[in-house]
């Protein structure tokens, strides 16, 4: 069977890293841009991953320019911004199209296992969520208007 932990993704600053380097921890894999009117959700994702990373707990940020056109710039641009405005400190990704064919292996997967409103698995926008288990297993996908903060009480069950 397939979970999260068999795939890998560049770093934002281009190292390759297995997500298994991830094993044993809860996480919240979300596609994310700069310029989008759901971007000051960085905010709430850093406070979610500062609460809980010392529980076993990471946020994973990947930037992807499919929506809008809203994350143009290059890898370090998006450091620069998420660090300066945001004090991003949890794990970011280079940019990835998250739908279509060229779409990372790892949203393909989560896409296909947790489907979106009415059965859909493509990612409509910015700031879609997903939640994964210790065993790198897909508990629950969030539509982008959900908040971060939103989230507590099954990450909490989750770290369980």
């Amino acid at each position: 069977m397939t979970t999260v932990y068999d795939f890998s993704a560049k770093t934002i600053d281009g190292k390759s890293r297995k997500l298994s380097d991830y094993k044993g921890k809860v996480l919240l894999v979300v596609n994310t841009a700069s310029k989008c009117g759901f971007t000051p959700q960085y905010k709430g994702l850093e406070a979610i991953y500062k609460k809980y990373k010392d529980k076993g707990f990471a946020v994973l940020g990947f930037p992807s320019n499919q929506f809008g056109q809203q994350e143009p710039g290059p890898e370090s641009e998006i450091a620069e911004f998420c660090e300066m405005n945001y004090g991003v400190t949890f794990p970011m990704f280079s940019k990835v199209d998250v739908n279509g064919d060229a779409a990372h292996p790892l949203f393909k997967y989560l896409t296909s296992t947790k489907k979106g409103l009415l059965g859909s698995e493509g990612i409509k926008w910015n700031f879609t969520k997903f939640l994964i288990d210790k065993d790198g297993e897909v508990i629950e996908r969030y539509a982008p208007t959900t908040k971060p903060e939103d989230l507590e009480k099954d990450i909490e069950r989750a770290l369980r």
